[in-house]
């Protein structure tokens, strides 16, 4: 709230976001530990050949889950008064207060639906890796480039976005090592911003022209 109220840049609230994202991190492994724990139980199962690929059941799970969640957030962000003013308080908030809308309490409520919808997808993480306090630095990273290409503001795109790099970083290390993983996400970020910034569902912005 202090930031909004003076005026601060988009850059300055995601370089806010980092660093109390990194004392949360750093203040878990000062209270818990920095063991590695998991959450799975039971033998491991071989997982079904589709082709050349191996799916496992937990990933199953994993993938019904996030279209489950994915149909939740849309249906909320479309059909629902409260999506209708996040959407209304994200574009103009301003026009949206002149409205009767209190943007205030609007961006409470898009906070503790963002926090929900993280906390169920760190659920789903859990289940097919292990737990530590560092875990979530690289899927907020992969989460922002999925943003990026499918189109910032999009939740069809982040969607889109997320299976699209998904799919290119698995092809992709098809031949190479897995450790190229990263890289090859990171290239794709780079292309898109050179050549298409908006992102695939991304809208184009109209600015003004002297």
């Amino acid at each position: 709230m202090p930031l909004r109220k003076s005026g601060s840049q988009d850059l300055v609230f995601l370089i806010a976001s980092f660093g109390v994202f990194i004392f949360i991190q750093n203040l878990i492994q000062l209270i818990y530990g920095a063991q590695i724990l998991t959450i799975r139980t039971g033998p491991v199962v071989e997982g079904y050949k589709i082709c050349s690929a191996v799916i496992t059941q937990v990933q199953i799970v994993i993938l019904i889950a996030s279209f489950v969640l994915f149909f939740l957030l849309w249906f909320i962000m479309e059909k629902t008064k409260i999506g209708k003013a996040i959407r209304a308080v994200s574009d103009d908030p301003v026009g949206a207060s002149v409205c009767g809308i209190n943007s205030e309490k609007i961006i409470l409520y898009a906070f503790g639906i963002g926090s929900a919808f993280a906390g169920m997808a760190g659920i789903l993480i859990c289940l097919e890796t292990n737990i530590e306090p560092t875990m979530g630095f690289n899927a907020i990273l992969k989460g922002i480039v999925a943003s990026i290409i499918g189109g910032i503001g999009s939740v069809s795109g982040s969607l889109l976005g997320g299976f699209l790099l998904g799919f290119i970083e698995n092809f992709g290390i098809w031949k190479i090592q897995a450790g190229w993983k990263d890289t090859i996400a990171f290239s794709v970020l780079i292309l898109f911003l050179l050549f298409k910034p908006n992102g695939i569902l991304g809208k184009t912005k109209d600015r003004d022209r002297s």
